[in-house]
């Protein structure tokens, strides 16, 4: 069998990373002094670390997450009450392993969500799958779920879900509806699934956006038991920046 015979099969098997290694070394004149070990411990690798990346491209795009944010980009210089090793901890996810919640609170402007989307960024690298949903939208797709007869799958979905990130929660008060959704998906997803809050306002107040105290005790007392704490505190990120950028004078134009 001929080199290009070999890439055109190994193309057919959709074994792209290996047959670009392949192609690679049969095109090098003079050609690498290489054994076959070499070579194909070389392709593999190639293969491996292309499946990778398309995994990971996948997970994120079915994450939908709300900012493109990766933890490298994380402010560590901010003043906000955020504490790099707190935040490392949180980012080597043992926390997801033991089924355990993670709640980011503090006022608007301080990057909660960026904070949760670079969380599930890394838990998708590890091999995580994640779903991103501002609360309000995931609880008016569910009322859509129930008109077209797609509820039950919806739910299963949620459940199946390594991690599910409620962005914006307790914005405002929930109605029955929303009240008997959340309860279902904390009750699926309790101590065998990992669930991300984040909340300008901190657990107390929430009781009061789910009303209906008997839901709201068994919502909070699943969501809250078990979960990590990410307290933000201090001036808008956004407002601070904005300040700064004013103060900054602008530079001649040349001509």
């Amino acid at each position: 069998m001929s080199p290009e015979q070999t890439i055109e099969h190994l193309d057919d098997f959709n074994l792209k990373g290996m047959a670009a290694v392949f192609r690679r070394h049969v095109s090098q004149v003079p050609r690498a002094d290489m054994d076959a070990e070499t070579l194909v411990a070389q392709m593999v690798d190639a293969q491996r670390m292309m499946r990778h990346e398309q995994r990971l491209t996948s997970r994120l795009k079915q994450a939908r997450f709300k900012e493109i944010a990766q933890p490298d980009q994380i402010d560590w210089k901010h003043a906000r009450g955020l504490r790099k090793q707190e935040m490392l901890q949180v980012l080597a996810g043992t926390w997801v392993q033991n089924g355990q919640n993670l709640l980011i609170t503090g006022p608007t402007g301080l990057g909660k969500t960026f904070l949760a989307c670079a969380i599930g960024h890394r838990l998708c690298q590890d091999g995580r799958t994640v779903t991103f949903r501002r609360a309000t939208r995931l609880f008016d797709e569910l009322i859509s779920a129930r008109g077209d007869g797609s509820y039950a799958q919806r739910l299963r979905k949620l459940m199946a879900t390594d991690v599910l990130v409620l962005d914006d929660f307790a914005l405002e008060p929930m109605n029955a509806d929303a009240r008997h959704d959340l309860l279902e998906i904390m009750e699926d997803r309790y101590g065998i699934k990992s669930t991300i809050i984040t909340s300008q306002f901190e657990p107390d107040h929430w009781h009061t956006a789910v009303g209906a105290p008997t839901h709201a005790d068994s919502i909070l007392d699943r969501l809250v038991h078990n979960a990590l704490r990410i307290q933000l505190q201090g001036e808008s990120i956004r407002k601070t920046r904005g300040k700064a950028a004013a103060l900054t004078p602008e530079k001649p134009q040349g001509k």
